[in-house]
C-alpha cells in the first residue's frame, strides 16, 4: 500500500518514523556519558529532552556545561548534527511534500469530451493552431507524456492529461464526442494513439503530423484521416515566396500584353521614399506606375492605403509601363529575378526547398556543413569565403533553412551584411521568433507553426482554403455602369478594395487620370485586387464583367 503513495509522502512518513528513533539513540548516549563521564545521573526522559533541544537548536535546560573532553566532543557533534538536520529536512522532506500537496494535480485520464480538440504532444508545429482554436472559442485538451511539459501547459490551459503510451494503453473512451484529434508525437507513438482511439470507438477526424513522409500510408492505415509533413509544407511555402515561377505575386499580367509590366522593388536604406506616405510620394503622378501591393515584414499587403509609410526593406510591387517602372527603380532598387538561389542548410527543409525550385526550372546551390548528395558548397555558412563561393552577391535570392532559430537569426545578419540588396527568405521553427528574424534583416520568414496551423484549421475549423499568401490579381473589366461618369478611383477603392491600374481606350493605354477623367462605354478597365475584391467590384458595378 505504501508503494502506491507519492514519493514525497513516503519520504515524510520515513522522517516521522525515524525522528523518535534518532532522539532515543542520542538520549541513550547522552545518559550514558552523563552517568559514567560526568558523574551526574540523568533519567532517560531528561536525556531525550536534551537531544530534542540540541537537534532543534532551541537551547538547553539545566545542563549548560560539561567537563569531560569526550562528553564535550559528543555534545559538539550532536549540535552540528542538529544544524545539518534542519538544513536538510526542509528541502528533502517538507518542500517536495508541500509542492506536491498544493500544486495543481495532473489528470491521469481524459475527461468527457464534447466539442474539444485533443492534441497529443505539444510543440512548435501546433502553437499557431492552438491560437486559432482560442480565437474560435474551441477548447483544447493536451495529452502529454513528460510531466515537466504537462505542468508547464497546466499553467496556461485547464485540461492537461498525463499518460505514457509505452507503459499502457490510455483510456480513450471519452473521446467519442471530440471535435478532432491532432497527433504531433513521434510517428510510432502517433500510430499507437490513432489505433487506440479507433479501437475504443472514436469515429471523428484524426490529423497526424509525420516526421518521415514514407510513414504516411501506415499512419493512414492505423486510423488517421489525414497525415502530412510540416517541414515539407514549409519548404513549399518558402519556394513559392522565393520564385516567381512557382508563386507569382501578381496574376493576370499577361492580359495587358506589351502595354504594361510588373516589377518588384526594394526600398533601399538611402531611398528618398523612406518616411513618406504613399500619398506624399505621389508615385503615380511622378512615375506613371501603380502600387498594387507591398511586401512588409514577410506579409503581402494588397491594395496599400495612401496613409501607409515606406520603410527600409519594404518591397514594392508596381504595375506600369516599362519607362515608368524605370523611374520607380531610381527611387527603390529593383529586386533581381535572374541568377541562382542559394539555399543555406542541407536539412530536410533546405533539401526540399531546393527540390521545389529545381522542379520549377530555377538554378539552385545548396550550402551545407559536410559533403552529402545535393550539397554544392561544403563549409561553414558563416564563413565569408564559403558564402562568396556560393555566389550570394550574384544570387536571385538566399534561402536560410537551418535547424535552430538562433542560428538562422545570426545567419541573416551575416548574409545581409555581405549582400545588402538581396532577398532573404528564412524557415523558422517557432512563430515567436519571426519578428526577431525580420529585425535581423530577413525579407520574409515563415515558421512551421504557421503553415501547419493553416492546414489544421482547414481540416478542423472549416477554413475555406489553405492559401499562404493573398494573391493580387489583375483583371480586365468593362465600363458597365461606370460609363459616362468621372473616374473616382478613391471611391472605387473604398467601395470594393480594387484599384484601377490602367484604362485601355482603342490602341492607347492610359495610366494617369486627371481630375475630370471620364469613362467611355468602350473603355476597358484593368483592376488589381484580391479575388474577393474583384468579385465585389463586379457586384457593385453591374455590367462590368467581360
Amino acid at each position: 500500500m505504501l508503494s502506491s503513495l507519492p514519493r514525497s509522502y513516503r519520504r515524510l512518513l520515513a522522517l516521522v518514523a525515524s525522528v523518535p528513533v534518532l532522539l532515543f539513540l542520542l538520549g541513550v548516549g547522552y545518559r550514558f556519558g552523563m552517568v559514567h563521564l560526568e558523574g551526574i545521573d540523568r533519567s532517560l526522559a531528561d536525556s531525550v529532552a536534551w537531544a530534542a533541544e540540541t537537534l532543534t537548536t532551541t537551547g538547553y535546560g539545566r545542563d549548560e556545561s560539561w567537563t569531560h573532553p569526550v562528553m564535550q566532543g559528543y555534545v559538539v557533534l550532536v549540535q552540528f548534527l542538529g544544524v545539518f538536520f534542519l538544513f536538510l529536512i526542509f528541502p528533502i522532506f517538507f518542500i517536495p511534500f508541500i509542492e506536491e500537496r498544493f500544486e495543481a494535480r495532473l489528470a491521469r485520464r481524459l475527461p468527457d469530451l464534447s466539442g474539444e480538440v485533443l492534441i497529443y504532444h505539444s510543440g512548435p508545429a501546433v502553437t499557431s493552431f492552438v491560437a486559432d482554436l482560442a480565437r474560435e472559442g474551441v477548447p483544447v485538451v493536451f495529452f502529454e507524456e513528460e510531466e515537466a511539459t504537462a505542468r508547464r501547459l497546466r499553467e496556461r490551459y485547464p485540461y492537461v492529461v498525463l499518460g505514457d503510451l509505452r507503459e499502457e494503453e490510455p483510456d480513450l473512451r471519452n473521446l467519442s464526442d471530440a471535435r478532432g484529434i491532432i497527433l504531433n508525437g513521434e510517428d510510432d507513438q502517433n500510430a499507437a494513439m490513432a489505433l487506440g482511439a479507433r479501437a475504443q470507438g472514436y469515429e471523428g477526424p484524426i490529423i497526424a503530423m509525420v516526421r518521415n513522409p514514407e510513414r504516411r500510408p501506415p499512419l493512414l492505415r492505423a486510423g488517421a484521416t489525414a497525415a502530412f509533413t510540416p517541414g515539407h509544407l514549409l519548404a513549399a511555402a518558402l519556394a513559392s515566396r522565393a520564385s516567381n515561377r512557382i508563386g507569382p505575386r501578381v496574376a493576370g499580367i499577361h492580359h495587358l500584353g506589351l502595354h504594361l509590366d510588373v516589377a518588384e522593388l526594394r526600398v533601399d536604406p538611402g531611398s528618398p521614399l523612406i518616411g513618406q506616405s504613399i500619398a506624399e510620394a505621389r508615385i503615380r503622378e511622378t512615375t506613371g506606375t501603380t502600387l498594387v501591393a507591398l511586401w512588409e515584414s514577410g506579409e503581402l499587403i494588397p491594395q496599400p492605403t495612401p496613409e501607409m509609410r515606406f520603410r527600409s526593406g519594404t518591397v514594392l510591387i508596381g504595375v506600369g509601363p516599362e519607362a515608368g517602372l524605370a523611374l520607380l527603380g531610381k527611387l527603390a532598387v529593383p529586386v533581381p529575378r535572374s541568377g541562382a538561389f542559394v539555399v543555406i542548410g542541407a536539412g530536410d527543409v533546405g533539401v526540399k526547398v531546393a527540390e521545389f525550385l529545381l522542379d520549377a526550372g530555377e538554378r539552385v546551390l545548396i550550402v551545407g556543413p559536410k559533403a552529402q548528395p545535393g550539397v554544392d558548397v561544403v563549409g561553414d555558412h558563416l564563413s565569408f569565403d564559403v558564402l562568396m563561393r556560393a555566389g550570394i552577391r550574384e544570387a536571385q535570392g538566399i534561402i536560410i533553412a537551418l535547424e535552430d532559430d538562433s542560428a538562422s537569426l545570426f545567419a541573416v545578419a551575416v548574409v545581409r551584411n555581405l549582400a545588402p540588396e538581396k532577398m532573404i527568405f528564412v524557415a523558422a521553427r517557432r512563430v515567436e521568433n519571426i519578428s526577431r528574424i525580420h529585425r535581423a534583416g530577413a525579407d520574409f520568414a515563415l515558421s512551421v507553426s504557421q503553415v501547419a496551423g493553416k492546414l489544421l484549421s482547414f481540416h478542423l475549423l472549416g477554413k475555406e482554403s489553405v492559401d499562404l499568401e493573398v494573391e493580387v490579381t489583375l483583371v480586365a473589366a468593362a465600363a458597365g455602369s461606370l460609363a459616362g461618369k468621372p473616374l473616382v478611383t478613391k471611391r472605387i477603392r473604398e467601395e470594393t478594395g480594387c484599384a484601377v491600374v490602367a484604362i485601355e481606350r482603342g490602341e492607347d493605354v492610359i495610366v494617369e487620370f486627371h481630375g475630370g477623367f471620364e469613362i467611355l462605354p468602350d473603355d476597358v478597365l484593368y483592376l488589381s485586387g484580391s479575388h474577393e475584391a474583384v468579385a465585389k467590384f463586379f457586384k457593385t458595378y453591374p455590367g462590368s464583367r467581360r
